[in-house]
């Protein structure tokens, strides 16, 4: 810590001596981009921090991405909301990278460019019969009911089955189980967008499927999720007894884990308190282990339509505990239903001029430090633009993780300030803000300011005290934009 403290004090020296300030552009207004401009601007006094994002609304998937029924997830916004308010940080909101503005006009404009736009895409399963009406992604189903723009009009089909799969069982997996399985009564007190909770009243879905390549001691949640699902009031949990029996190499992973051993403990009390039959009328979750998808069925009388999954078996091999992977062993059934989400990963997008790794999704680098190339060799540096956040290190971690994820691409950028790496942009002035507003303003892209996101945030709480919610969200660009300008 006390190196870490004296790169920062060096840096500080360095830029209260320069006759021009600091100019740093994150692109991305989530936890990580808030996060990298508190670090910024505690780092480098004086400095000029700009957020811009391609949304009118900040705050990521804390807004879009964190589950209605969990309000107090989203008191972060609390916390980076003071970061806006900096004299030294704007919010520039309404700006795609890419159409509004180029990466290569951005670091023209700018000292440093951090990138922290996160993951707005989906890993795909490459199997037949993906692009199935019914077959939707979790990200976009999480979109629909948090009220994002592009979510909007997902409309997916509630009514015309009683059966839904998820397929995945990590947190996402469970937020949108429960979303679909948790009695309205109780959402409609949250921000829930109010065409979503209508669609969750008049849903016909009775029966939820969790399907899992790995068995329960490798269920992907966290125990806190998996309790909240398992505790929904009325719901009947189950799960195959066949599916709970564990093998040596799982006792010793139990050992090694207590997060898998609470899983599993919770899983078989479940399983043990469940009923022997389903009953009639009461909403079932049920948990598929040991099964993969490979390929998704069509309905006989819906043409184009998805009816069913048909799910190969699965056996754990593997040298030993945390090192076990899911291959098929040629068994297979299948599993019919009316709506499928993939609950399998959130994958980042790539923009021209950026390097990209696209087996993983993200952008090579080395602490936060772009590289030219996916080859590692710490010598092919993009001077001046840094990553933060999924961008950097892939869709993992929660919220308070991009606060380290920050910190280590802030001290990277300070080591490169205080050795010289920057040297050759550092020296010169950069017009920031003024000159990244003029190409915007010559382009006729509308810009929302803070101020002008303050007004969105006003309407909304408004309009949700009428209904008994925190807020009713405006979920299209034009409601937003008309918002932030009255």
């Amino acid at each position: 810590m006390a190196i870490f403290g004296s790169r920062r004090f060096l840096s500080r020296s360095f830029w209260s001596l320069s006759p021009h300030p600091l100019r740093v552009c994150i692109v991305g207004s989530g936890p990580a981009g808030f996060y990298t401009a508190e670090k910024m601007l505690k780092a480098h006094q004086g400095s000029q921090v700009d957020i811009i994002d391609r949304l009118p609304t900040p705050y990521g998937l804390v807004r879009s991405g964190v589950a209605p029924d969990h309000p107090e997830t989203k008191n972060v916004i609390n916390q980076v909301s003071r970061v806006a308010q900096n004299g030294g940080c704007s919010f520039l909101g309404n700006i795609a990278l890419g159409s509004s503005v180029s990466l290569a006009e951005l670091r023209e404009l700018y000292h440093v460019v951090v990138l922290a736009y996160g993951a707005e895409s989906d890993r795909v399963l490459g199997i037949p019969g993906e692009d199935l009406k019914g077959v939707h992604s979790a990200r976009e189903f999480v979109w629909w009911y948090n009220g994002h723009p592009d979510g909007r009009n997902l409309n997916p089909d509630l009514k015309s089955t009683d059966t839904a799969v998820i397929l995945g069982q990590g947190n996402v997996a469970l937020d949108v189980a429960r979303i679909l399985l948790r009695p309205t009564s109780e959402l409609a007190t949250t921000d829930i967008a109010s065409y979503a909770l209508t669609a969750l009243e008049q849903s016909f879905i009775r029966k939820v499927y969790m399907v899992g390549r790995r068995g329960p001691v490798q269920a992907a949640c966290t125990a806190k999720e998996l309790r909240e699902v398992l505790g929904i009031k009325d719901l009947c949990i189950h799960i195959k007894e066949a599916d709970l029996k564990i093998t040596p190499t799982d006792v010793e992973e139990m050992k090694n884990s207590r997060i898998h051993r609470r899983i599993y403990d919770l899983l078989s009390k479940a399983a043990v308190a469940g009923p022997s039959e389903p009953s009639s009328g009461r909403r079932e979750l049920h948990f598929v282990f040991y099964r993969q998808p490979a390929r998704f069925l069509e309905s006989f009388d819906k043409m184009g339509y998805v009816s069913g999954v048909h799910l190969e078996k699965t056996a754990l091999k593997g040298t030993g505990p945390g090192k076990q992977i899911a291959v098929g062993t040629g068994q297979s059934e299948d599993l019919s239903c009316g709506i499928v989400l993939k609950s399998i990963g959130y994958k980042s997008v790539p923009v021209d001029g950026l390097p990209f790794d696209n087996p993983k999704g993200v952008v090579p680098n080395i602490k936060g430090r772009v590289l030219s190339d996916n080859s590692g060799d710490p010598t092919l540096l993009e001077n001046g633009l840094y990553v933060c956040g999924w961008l950097k290190r892939g869709p993992t971690g929660i919220i308070g993780t991009n606060l380290y994820c920050a910190e280590e691409t802030v001290a990277s950028v300070s080591e490169d300030l205080e050795h010289g790496v920057l040297a050759s942009t550092a020296s010169l002035p950069k017009p920031g803000r003024d000159g990244l507003l003029q190409i915007l303003d010559n382009r006729n892209v509308r810009v929302v300011q803070f101020s002008a996101w303050e007004r969105i945030d006003e309407e909304e709480k408004r309009l949700g005290s009428l209904r008994n919610k925190p807020r009713e969200k405006l979920t299209t660009w034009e409601e937003l934009l008309k918002a932030a300008s009255e």
